[in-house]
Order: structure tokens, then sequence, then C-alpha cells
């Protein structure tokens, strides 16, 4: 195996013999590396679009195929034939089911989830509201907290025993473990009304903002921690880092520079599948702390049996789950030079 082919394995069995073998194979250009690139980037984003065409399908059979009559539940007490024929024919439900399939996908495309059973309003003005707003803070400072409480610790304690490295196992561990109602209920209790560092619940402000975020990105960023610090350690253990050190560079400069590096890619890709899903976890922390977001709204509407605001907001879940994680898969060409060059 000549040189060439030690140093880019992919090259390794290129025919030469066409020129006698005294002319090596050319290498993968700036060009092919680029338009490597572009192609996988298109893939990553026709996937989601089919993904987003499937979960949308799946949504509509589900709807149609669950119990209960929305005619029903429109009409209320008033439950006459010409009323249900006016109403199915106000909502497009006395059409064939292929249509109302069409007409479902034609709305989604423009931005039309339908009318509120329960509200009579457009489900895009419940959506995409304050509560969108609120719920974005919550899932964005709670990124936030993870991502840099995450950091911080991995890189602290990555590679390094004592006392402070297995209290930072104990935490993770702890946080990792408790369900995030239970959680909350802890900080609100200490932190609200024994110490009274925080307001308990409600409001819009930075400070109504700090609870509910501990409270969703904690356990986020325990997870991260060990995953990070992992990574670390086996990029430590491996040749290239003995050989930095033994060229004057320092063990934190290492760990930053090409440690954390290393680490990134199974980091990245627990981040996208746990940023995504957090829309989710939301229901929950903004119930606890009775914040006016997507949460609320979707308890509210499960309640009243609201089937379309229910829908939207399954959809509006499924779009930001598919969405954070093209990205992530994206951003691998970022992270690992070796994958933009094929």
């Amino acid at each position: 195996m000549t040189v060439l082919e030690t140093t880019h394995p992919n090259l390794a069995g290129a025919d030469t013999s066409a020129t006698g073998g005294s002319t090596p194979p050319r290498l993968p250009g700036r060009f092919s590396g680029l338009a490597f690139q572009l192609r996988y980037i298109g893939e990553k984003l026709v996937a989601a679009v089919v993904v987003l065409w499937l979960a949308a399908t799946a949504a509509f059979v589900a709807v149609h195929l669950s119990p209960g009559d929305p005619v029903t539940l429109l009409m209320g007490e008033f439950d006459t034939p010409e009323l249900r024929a006016t109403i199915e024919a106000q909502w497009g439900l006395d059409k064939s089911l292929l249509v109302q399939y069409v007409d479902f996908l034609t709305r989604l495309v423009q931005g039309d989830f339908g009318m509120s059973y329960v509200q009579r309003v457009p489900v895009a003005d419940v959506l995409f509201s304050h509560r969108l707003v609120a719920s974005a803070q919550l899932t964005g400072a709670a990124t936030l907290i993870a991502v840099v409480v995450a950091l911080i610790l991995s890189v602290t304690t990555a590679g390094r025993k004592g006392i402070g490295t297995r209290i930072a196992y104990l935490g993770e561990l702890t946080f990792a473990s408790i369900p995030t109602f239970w959680l909350g209920i802890v900080f609100i209790t200490v932190l609200s009304f024994q110490l009274g560092l925080l307001p308990v619940v409600g409001g819009t402000t930075l400070e109504n903002l700090i609870l509910p975020s501990l409270t969703l990105g904690l356990p986020l960023a325990a997870v991260l921690t060990q995953v990070l610090r992992e990574g670390i350690e086996k990029s430590l253990e491996q040749p290239y880092a003995v050989t930095a050190l033994a060229r004057g560079i320092s063990p934190w400069q290492l760990k930053v520079r090409h440690g954390l590096r290393h680490a990134l890619i199974p980091a990245a890709t627990l981040a996208g599948w746990s940023v995504g899903g957090m829309l989710t976890g939301t229901v929950i922390v903004e119930q606890v702390f009775g914040r006016p977001g997507i949460g609320q709204a979707t308890v509210i509407a499960v309640t009243r049996q609201d089937v379309p605001v229910v829908l939207g907001i399954t959809l509006l879940a499924v779009t930001l789950y598919v969405a954070v994680n093209t990205v992530v898969d994206i951003l691998y060409l970022w992270i690992d030079p070796r994958l933009r060059v094929r």
C-alpha cells in the first residue's frame, strides 16, 4: 500500500493500470466535496418532507378512525337533520375521504389547520399567538441551560477523579431520574415557598421563566453531560492525544479543541432527539407552573375534545421535531470534516 493510499483509505484499490502504475489516483477535488455536501443536504430535506407528509397522513387517519362524531359535538343539544346537513357542508364533512384528505394537505401547506370546534376560531390563531411565544421561550431557555451546564461539567470532570467528580456523577444521576413534574414541585417548595427567591407560578417576566427552564433543562443537561464526558474521555485515550500532549498542548486545550469535538456527534444526536421532543415536555411543566403556553392549550383541547386543536398541536410538535433533527443531521458536516468528502 502506498503512502497516498495510507493517508486516504478511500482511494485504496484505485485503478492505475492505464498509466502503468506511475501516476497516482486523483484526489477528490473541492467541487466534488461540495457536490456531495449539497446532495447530502438535499437528501435530508427530502426525507424531512416525506416524514412530515407521513405524519400528516397518520394524523388524518387517526382523526377519522377515532370514536365520536364531530358533527354531534358541534351541534350540541340542537340535533336536527337540517342542522347536521348544514354543519357537514360548512366543515366539508359531506365530501369523500379522498377529497377531504386532499383538502387537508392543501390547507396544511398553506398554514391553515382548520377551525376550532369549541372556540370557533382558526386553530392557527390558537397556536401561533402568545402561547407559542411562551412555549418557545421556555424551550429555548431550557435548551440553553442544558447545553451550557453540560459543556462546563463535562469538560471540567472528564479524565478526573475526586470528590468533585463524584458529586457531579451523583447530581447527574439524580436529575436524570427525577420526573419533571416532581422536580418542578421541589423547586417551587424550596426556592419559592421556603427561600422566597423566585415567583411561584404564572407571569411572563424573566423571573417567572427561571424555575420552569431549570425544571425542563437540568434533566437534559444531566444526560448530555454523561454523553459528552464519555466521548471526551475516549478521545483522550487515542494516540493523537498522547502526541498532542507531547508537543506541549495543555490538558484543557486538548479536551476543548480535540476531545470535545469528537464527543459532539453523539451529544448532538441526543440533543436533537431531546429538544425536538421537548415541546411535549412543556405540557407538564407549563401545567405545574401555570404558564399560558402550548401545554396549557393541549390540556384544554383534550379535555373539551377539540380535535382540530389537538391535531394542530400534534403536527406542530412533529414539525419541530423533524426540523431540529434535520438541522442536527446537516450540522454533522461541520462537526466531522470526514463527512464532507465521499
